[in-house]
């Protein structure tokens, strides 16, 4: 499942290896909602009355025969509800069956939590922290999980790279030792990702060497023209958008790519949690700036749709015949969506230590699409 070279919106990466304008047309930018890889720790404990008090009985269809197919999907404000909405109409367009319900939840890791807690059944997430909740690790290591989502299928990837402004003499990932280096907002989802690839053996020390700054992201451009910033990450979906505090920099600052060392490759490719690829700069490009490249080498937040080992299967079966049968669809109501060339791609982000939900399985297998080594959760 290896694709080293991104064209246009295939986003579909292998599995080793959002200021101006919002990600996904999220005009309120990058509020800390997961339109940019926030993860939402800041209310992932559902502490804001989302326990069924909003008119819901409490059964989402987790258990539903087959006149009851609902999915009560969990989602981020901003790019990924952009998203969520956009798979919402296209079910209501081509389904006579399923029901599908869109849920605002604060960010990746608020969602799993919020799962766990069944209060939907299905949610948008991200490889990294579902890694993380499988391992008891990160932000579940002190506050674990008992219920943990499963596998449906990939919806599209945050890929990131490293930017620099012109007269800092940083060229390559090495010259970022002793720089001041802004990974976007603490909290956020590709901030945690940038900073696992980065801590890992081959690239640690340059790492360690970092003046890593903390700042929300409407404070970074100015930090970034003023001289505070030496470097920082660039991120958004290939092909489509940038987050818009990137795309704020680029606008009123000289910028360069700063070109990956083999040992920040090998760093990207193996990390477990993130995928990587490239993608040419012709396709997406960051405000029309040149940033002295032909093509950005970046890792990858990869974005999934989950479900709930209880999600009736059938409903599930369902939502994956949509986004794969009438997938230009939901690409028409947003393009960041992933692209799929065949039904294999929808398992571009599959993990082998991430279960898969056994109503995706089934739908996988009856398109002869299914990875054996791949593992099929459990129903409960």
């Amino acid at each position: 499942m290896v694709d080293n070279s991104i064209n246009r919106r295939k986003f579909l990466y292998g599995t080793g290896a959002v200021g101006i304008t919002g990600l996904a047309g999220c005009s309120g930018g990058d509020g800390g909602d997961g339109s940019d890889g926030s993860d939402g720790s800041d209310g992932s404990d559902g502490s804001d009355g989302s326990d069924g008090s909003d008119g819901s009985d409490g059964s989402d269809g987790s258990d539903g025969g087959s006149q009851d197919l609902s999915l009560r999907v969990g989602t981020s404000a901003g790019g990924t509800q952009d998203v969520g909405l956009a798979v919402e109409r296209a079910v209501s367009q081509e389904s006579d069956s399923l029901s599908y319900s869109t849920i605002e939840s604060p960010g990746y890791i608020g969602t799993i939590r919020r799962m766990a807690n069944n209060q939907f059944n299905a949610g948008i997430t991200d490889n990294n922290s579902l890694s993380k909740a499988i391992d008891g690790t990160g932000a579940f290591e002190e506050q674990g999980v008992e219920r943990i989502p499963q596998y449906g299928f990939y919806a599209f990837p945050y890929s990131i790279y490293i930017i620099a402004r012109d007269g800092t003499g940083i060229e390559t990932f090495d010259d970022l030792a002793g720089a001041n280096v802004y990974p976007a907002e603490p909290g956020y989802s590709t901030r945690a990702t940038t900073l696992d690839v980065w801590s890992q053996e081959p690239t640690a020390d340059i790492y360690d060497q970092m003046n890593i700054q903390n700042m929300g992201v409407d404070s970074a451009p100015g930090a970034m023209e003023e001289g505070n910033i030496d470097a920082c990450i660039a991120y958004g979906t290939p092909g489509v958008r940038y987050t818009g505090f990137v795309q704020e920099i680029a606008s009123r600052i000289d910028i360069h790519y700063v070109e990956p060392t083999d040992a920040l490759r090998e760093s990207a490719e193996s990390y477990p949690g993130a995928g990587s690829g490239t993608t040419s700069y012709d396709e997406w490009p960051i405000a029309d700036a040149d940033i002295g490249t032909d093509e950005v080498f970046h890792w990858n937040l990869e974005v999934n749709y989950t479900f709930n080992p209880e999600a009736n299967p059938d409903a599930v079966y369902e939502l994956c015949r949509v986004v794969d049968e009438h997938n230009d669809t939901v690409n028409e109501g947003e393009e960041q969506f992933n692209d799929f060339g065949s039904t294999a791609d929808m398992l571009g982000s599959a993990r082998e230590n991430i279960p898969v939900h056994r109503g995706a399985v089934q739908y996988y297998k009856d398109k002869d699409a299914w990875d054996d080594s791949l593992t099929e959760g459990d129903s409960a």
